[in-house]
């Protein structure tokens, strides 16, 4: 009987795909496909969610055939996610200007990706301190001290290299094992390695132009190579997250989710709090707030059902270059940078919401100025190298409680509303590496108006990038 039940499951979500399909047929725009998508994957995941239960076999089992879609699409955008963060960062230095708008560009950039992280810590502080939100006061069951376990286990690992150890471990030694995504820091490794082939790309076009422009052609035809298997695979985004979405729901615990609902409802309070933050920014810069959210919904949708900011990163750029106007230079670099420095949800709001509800159960009062403000050094200077995948909210949690000399077990007792949390951490993250693209394009004069303006649906449309 299971086996029939899920079968049909698996039809009906065939189904859902052939609709989109067909909406693909008669020209209906990307973002509103994308939309649908959502809307179909929220109505099937709440019809099995209550039909079957959560925890059924056959919900278990739907959701795996399930992930051959949506798990595999996003392993699709990881599969193409380190090449492009390497690829991206070279061509960007070969259409920089040196000298004349490189070094504001990176350090607008920067500033930008680490400043917003200590405003979203200082905004997590608020919203966890304005809830009262206390860990003990939140019961954990065996699921939630199995995770506390887990996390002991990788703090131990963290913690038995030295500092200057931990960041010598930032930088390459075998690029190839890195590019790979081997390690936590792979990430940050790669965007090092990058970033040494372009200043020595810099260094060969000042002493031998033609040799420059060999390399330069050679750069420029493996980024198109990479972008139209970018190109390929986004067009499959209305079917990964309406898999995606499907499943989230149909398997959330919504019994834990009101359990713990205060924790919820503060963090989300958070990080809409931090996305107005993000939209003052972009006024600031003279452009239209109410634009952004437009022009950026698809991709901020895309990194909230995918809970991850590297799986993302090619609708981050393009998204950027295509609807924002941000020149291909900048775009990649705030995009590729994005995915590991300055994470605001997730190495920002999160490790700071914790520390504050898990430092009164060690006998500390987390409204002490010094308290506060060591916390936000921690966490801005914490946020380099916090992988963007799932997990990277761990490990940036992992090193700032261990960093305040908080106990660190304590932060498995948010296991089962984790995920939830995940999705709008994310969301938020992908913003912050797009507001530091549109701010660092307008201060450098590379921001095309006229495309972050347009209103043509058409040219807007990323599935016909």
């Amino acid at each position: 009987m299971n086996t029939f039940l899920i079968i049909v499951n698996v039809v009906v979500l065939l189904l859902l795909i052939s609709l989109l399909i067909v909406m693909h047929k008669k020209h209906v725009s990307f973002s509103k496909r994308v939309f649908v998508g959502l809307g179909f994957g929220i109505l099937f995941g709440l019809f099995l969610h209550f039909v079957y239960g959560s925890t059924s076999e056959v919900v278990i089992q739907t959701t795996a055939w399930f992930g051959i879609v949506g798990t595999g699409y996003v392993k699709l955008l990881q599969m193409v996610a380190m090449p492009l963060v390497f690829i991206s960062i070279i061509a960007a230095f070969t259409k920089v200007i040196i000298g004349k708008n490189f070094g504001k560009m990176a350090g607008v950039i920067l500033a930008v990706l680490i400043g917003t992280t200590a405003i979203s810590a200082a905004v997590g502080i608020a919203s966890a301190s304005g809830f009262d939100l206390d860990a003990t006061s939140l019961m954990g069951g065996s699921a939630e001290q199995a995770r506390g376990e887990e996390i002991v286990a990788k703090n131990e690992a963290m913690t038995s290299t030295t500092l200057p150890q931990q960041i010598i471990d930032l930088i390459p030694a075998n690029p190839f094992l890195d590019l790979t995504g081997a390690r936590p820091s792979s990430t940050i490794a790669v965007v090092i390695f990058a970033a040494f082939l372009g200043f020595a790309y810099l260094g060969v076009r000042r002493k031998d132009e033609k040799t420059a422009e060999t390399i330069k052609t050679g750069i420029d035809a493996i980024y198109a190579l990479v972008m139209y298997v970018v190109k390929i695979i986004l067009r499959l985004t209305p079917f990964g997250i309406l898999a995606i979405m499907t499943s989230t729901v149909a398997t959330s615990d919504f019994g834990a989710i009101y359990n713990m609902g205060k924790f919820v409802i503060a963090s989300y309070v958070a990080l809409i709090a931090m996305f107005i933050i993000h939209l003052i920014i972009v006024s600031f810069t003279g452009m239209s707030p109410i634009t952004y959210i437009k022009k950026t919904a698809p991709t901020l949708l895309f990194a909230f059902t995918s809970r991850s900011s590297a799986g993302t990163l090619p609708l981050n750029i393009q998204t950027q270059r295509k609807r924002l106007g941000v020149s291909e230079a900048v775009a990649n670099f705030a995009g590729s940078f994005g995915v590991s420095i300055g994470q605001n949800g997730c190495a920002g709001v999160y490790p700071a919401m914790l520390a504050v509800m898990i430092a009164p159960t060690v006998g500390i009062n987390p409204l002490e100025p010094s308290f506060i403000f060591t916390l936000i050094l921690i966490v801005a200077i914490s946020s380099f190298g916090v992988a963007g995948v799932g997990g990277g909210a761990t490990f940036a949690a992992i090193i700032v409680l261990s960093a305040m000399d908080l106990p660190v077990a304590l932060a498995g007792i948010l296991i089962s509303v984790e995920p939830l949390i995940d999705m709008g951490r994310t969301a938020l993250n992908v913003s912050g590496s797009m507001v530091a693209g549109v701010t660092s394009a307008r201060a450098t004069g590379e921001l095309d108006k006229e495309i972050y303006n347009s209103k043509d649906a058409k040219a807007q449309d990323l599935g016909e990038i």
